[in-house]
């Protein structure tokens, strides 16, 4: 029997992410190695700028949301590092657009590192000194990362009814606590429907080629007790026609004002495939992963990684030595193939730009909405 009267915001995400150790003037960020599961558990700790950097192009901490609150912690480190008098702003901002190119699709990065820096900016204006300037972006970072743990949580709020339906799930890479501070976009309902008692089916697409499926989502849900299947990605419209799956879910990394939404590779031919056979396709993601000032999915950039990681992934040789590889590590899933799009502050359905910017203006609801749907 199903549970109704429990807090989405008391669950707790399988595994931490990320965490600063210390204080604002000789602190560190320790994150987990996510390039390490799902056979071992291991951290890297960040005491430079170059080390976050690294850390988020070669995926250590992945994930949109994650990434930021990475980043916001990643510009604490910048801080620490910057000069003093007029020249702190002026290498905080260089600090902030190193840390910019690291991944140049997840808005989130963008988003957090000007944040911190607008913060930097007030405190300077209000006089303080460079001690205290610290501090104020320790306290700035540690806010965006309670709130992307909130925002979580009232995904989790608005997706819950929808997986309530379901006996089966199909989700394609990653958008789970791995990806964010809290209990995950795309998984968010599915944690928040486990613990009210509902019992269902999560099939992950493995994702190729990091296969962020089967290494991570795959792992996490186990962590929690929820049903697992991994299937290849070309396994999914079968899954989908066998009638296994009732809902697709996905996370985003950047969603443009008209709703069109870039998101891990193979995440379009999804969309496709649960059209054709008539399952709901939906996208999870916080306000922040939005970005109004793209019209549509046309101007998002696309990154495109080393070829290495389809040839020569995980240690072994794949394709024959000096063939072209092509690979772009996001596609764009156009507006109209989304069923509606869960955020923090409300669902957008149908998927427009008009209702984009309706939903996304409002102002989140506090802790104490944060009640299981009946």
């Amino acid at each position: 029997m199903e549970n109704d009267s429990f807090s989405i915001a008391s669950i707790n995400p399988p595994v931490k992410v990320l965490e600063w150790i210390g204080q604002a003037g000789d602190g560190f960020l320790r994150l987990l190695d996510q390039t390490r599961l799902p056979t071992e558990t291991a951290f890297v700790d960040c005491r430079e700028v170059k080390n976050v950097w690294d850390a988020i192009r070669r995926l250590v901490v992945r994930g949109a949301p994650a990434i930021g609150v990475a980043a916001g912690y990643g510009m604490v480190v910048a801080a620490q590092l910057a000069g003093e008098g007029e020249s702190f702003l002026r290498d905080l901002g260089a600090y902030g657009d190193y840390l910019n190119s690291s991944r140049p699709t997840a808005v989130n990065l963008a988003w957090a590192v000007g944040r911190i820096m607008a913060r930097a900016e007030k405190a300077l204006a209000a006089g303080l000194a460079a001690p205290a300037v610290r501090a104020e972006l320790l306290d700035e970072a540690r806010g965006i990362q309670a709130e992307d743990e909130m925002m979580c949580a009232r995904i989790g709020r608005y997706a819950v009814d929808l997986v309530r339906r379901c006996g089966g799930v199909l989700t394609h890479c990653n958008a789970g606590a791995l990806a964010t501070a809290g209990i995950g976009t795309a998984t968010a309902g599915l944690y928040a429907a486990h613990a009210a008692g509902h019992r269902f089916r999560v099939y992950c697409d493995e994702t190729r080629p990091l296969l962020q499926g089967s290494r991570l989502t795959a792992w996490e849900l186990m962590q929690a007790g929820i049903e697992t299947v991994v299937i290849t990605d070309s396994a999914a419209a079968q899954v989908m026609r066998e009638g296994r799956v009732q809902m697709v879910i996905t996370g985003a990394d950047r969603i443009a004002a008209n709703g069109d939404t870039a998101n891990k590779i193979g995440t379009y031919g999804l969309a496709i495939a649960a059209g054709r056979h008539g399952i709901p396709f939906y996208v999870a993601a916080p306000y922040s992963t939005f970005d109004l000032s793209v019209p549509d999915g046309e101007r998002i950039t696309i990154e495109h990684r080393d070829g290495r990681e389809i040839a020569d992934g995980f240690g072994r040789t794949t394709a024959p030595a000096g063939v072209q590889i092509y690979n772009p590590a996001f596609d764009v899933t156009p507006a109209e193939l989304i069923t509606a799009i869960i955020t923090d502050r409300g669902i957008i359905q149908p998927v427009s730009e008009q209702a984009v910017r309706k939903v996304i203006a409002r102002q989140p609801g506090g802790p104490g909405q944060l009640v299981v749907p009946p």
